[in-house]
């Protein structure tokens, strides 16, 4: 038998007014999640009070200790006993809740986490004595005099030992202590000139999970060495710079080239106003500006910071502050889109320097018993001989026709044309192997081309070009297709009928509850135009904006590219292969493939040589 409500009373239920205690708990609830959610906060709070060094210690995963050390503005000791109670803050005056600069605001974090464990709060600000505070299951107790240098410790024992059923579901000492690490580097993205100590001192034992000095330098330069040193030299060699403005919002950071994909967005940080998010829209439009160059199974790898008067962003969303909302979203997101685009094209033909080191990986030397080190021989024929024959006098004979070599007659002399040729980036085209793969010369290297994924983006770059400047061919459709559809859906499709007749889809309202297709992109041949229309709504309602339609037929100008370009095993002549690597030099995006596969390898010499023992 159903019961409408279970666990109500079918007396007339009191209402009671909840302990304080019992309101904290269940505020840390939604501030505290896990003991990365607390370092979050306590972090956040350092930040705040204009710290420049912050050290942290861990034991068993934050379960057991979480202590932040920091060098900021601190309290004195008539503020401590408020800063523990709820709502208590000094970042805001209540007055403009849409006027928010800091990181915390909500006065929430410090109550909430000495309501569910044993905090201990330590602090002395300038031109003050140092005081002592300390919170256990949300009993507040007297202030302490201490010795401290100015700044702040907070120290969190025993969290959730007031909630026991919340340790129920926390993971392994390993998982949360990962989950911490993971925090305090997306926070030291956000504040590179801020330097971070994250120590495990779990059993006594102390062990350095993470530490960065302060960096030096403007904020953006600041940013790049920082990104260095948290996603390592590989994303940062790799990365290009973002810097846009446009309506109030400031775009800047650093995206991947798209053949530094990862299987899984672990590497996409987004800061808005400084503040780490994870915005659904923001992700949307990264993942929006690199459709075009990967597979659905890569993700790209960004650090992007959005910068707006905050009035025009409202943080106050959800206790975490990890959500926010735009005012005019639909903006952020075509800029972010655009500027994305604009700078990846501009890095023309370049391919991520990881697809030589993955070559390098795969190319193992064979090994020998002894590991021999010897120069290349840089020297003219004549030298060749005299040295021969000194160092093996027992062939003398052999020796003796080294010396009889013309120099001259060399016919492996490079001509001044093939010369000049490996002054281009993609040097100068040698040979074809397996009818697939171009070898050219560099001046420092050598340079391997995938021939049919090179010309298969050249030809779509090309497609999408003529697309650009002639539009999208329409066909009509004989009969007019009428999909049935709410009043608020068939008002949403047509305020976006202009965007999407400018892809060849023309939609007109046909009365209260639906719409007739018109017209489809000609390039999609034989459609079914209300699965299109549904695709639409569905990309509308959850980002307010429609990309569907134009991907379809990029599709479709990807696959003609692919049946249009050279195709594997047909053979090449020198200067057909020349004006390959010519052209990719010049065109955008050509550095990867349809499917964000890399279209050539890059070889530096020294690499090679260190293959073959040299160096």
């Amino acid at each position: 038998m159903f019961v409408s409500a279970p666990n109500m009373s079918t007396m007339l239920p009191r209402i009671r007014q909840l302990d304080d205690a019992a309101i904290n708990r269940i505020a840390a609830g939604e501030v505290v999640e896990r003991p990365a959610s607390a370092v979050k906060e306590l972090i956040e709070n350092a930040l705040d009070a204009g710290a420049r060094r912050l050290r942290i210690d861990i034991a068993d995963g934050g379960k057991t200790l979480i202590r932040v050390t920091d060098d900021g503005c601190g309290m004195s000791a008539q503020d401590l006993p408020l800063a523990m109670s709820r709502h208590a803050t000094s970042k805001i005056d209540g007055s403009d809740l849409l006027n928010i600069n800091s990181f915390g605001f909500r006065g929430e974090a410090l109550p909430s986490l000495g309501a569910v464990g044993r905090l201990t709060i330590t602090s002395r600000a300038n031109g003050f004595d140092a005081a002592q505070i300390t919170v256990t299951g949300g009993q507040v107790g007297l202030v302490k005099p201490a010795a401290m240098a100015e700044g702040t410790i907070v120290e969190l024992r025993d969290l959730f030992y007031a909630t026991p059923a919340r340790l129920k579901f926390m993971r392994t000492d390993r998982a949360e202590t990962q989950a911490i690490s993971e925090i305090v580097k997306r926070l030291a993205i956000a504040s590179p000139l801020v330097g971070f100590q994250l120590n495990d001192v779990s059993a006594g034992n102390q062990r350095k999970l993470f530490a960065v000095n302060p960096e030096n330098g403007d904020l953006i330069d600041a940013l790049y060495w920082r990104l260095t040193r948290v996603l390592g030299k590989d994303f940062s060699d790799n990365a290009v710079r973002i810097q846009a403005k446009r309506d109030g919002f400031t775009l800047s950071g650093y995206a991947a080239l798209p053949t530094f994909s990862r299987g899984a967005a672990v590497m996409q940080h987004f800061f808005v106003n400084g503040r780490p998010v994870r915005d659904k829209l923001i992700i949307g439009a990264l993942r929006a500006a690199y459709n075009d160059f990967l597979s659905r199974d890569r993700h790209p790898a960004a650090a992007l910071f959005v910068e707006c008067d905050s009035q025009l962003v409202d943080v106050n969303v959800h206790p975490a502050k990890s959500e926010v909302r735009f005012r005019q979203p639909g903006l952020l997101r075509g800029m972010i889109i655009s500027c994305l685009r604009h700078t990846l094209a501009e890095a023309g033909y370049r391919a991520s320097t990881t697809v030589a080191d993955a070559v390098l990986g795969a190319a193992k030397p064979e090994q020998t018993a002894r590991n021999f080190s010897y120069q290349m021989p840089q020297s003219s024929a004549a030298a060749h001989a005299a040295n021969y024959q000194m160092q093996a006098p027992q062939f003398a004979e052999t020796a003796a026709l080294y010396a009889r070599v013309d120099v001259s007659e060399d016919k492996g002399e490079t001509t001044p044309t093939e010369t000049a040729l490996e002054t281009h980036p993609l040097g100068a085209a040698r040979g074809q192997v397996h009818e697939n793969y171009i070898i050219a010369q560099t001046a420092d290297g050598i340079v391997i081309v995938d021939q049919h994924a090179a010309h298969e983006r050249l030809v779509y770059e090309k497609l999408k070009t003529q697309m650009r400047e002639n539009g999208v061919p329409s066909q009509a459709l004989l009969i007019p297709e009428i999909v049935d559809l709410s009043a608020d859906d068939c008002t949403r499709l047509l305020d976006f009928s202009e965007t999407l007749e400018s892809v060849g889809l023309v939609v007109e309202g046909f009365g209260a509850g639906a719409v007739a297709v018109r017209t489809t992109p000609a390039i999609l041949g034989e459609v079914n135009a209300k699965s299109i229309i549904l695709d639409v709504l569905d990309e509308l309602c959850d980002q307010n904006a429609t990309q569907s339609v134009h991907d379809k037929v990029e599709s479709i100008l990807s696959r003609v590219a692919c049946h249009g370009s050279i195709r594997s095993g047909r053979r090449m002549r020198g200067e057909e292969m020349n004006a390959l690597l010519r052209e990719m030099e010049s065109t955008p995006h050509s550095g990867q493939c349809n499917h964000g596969r890399p279209t050539y390898v890059e070889l530096k010499l020294s690499d090679i040589e260190r293959l073959f023992g040299r160096r």
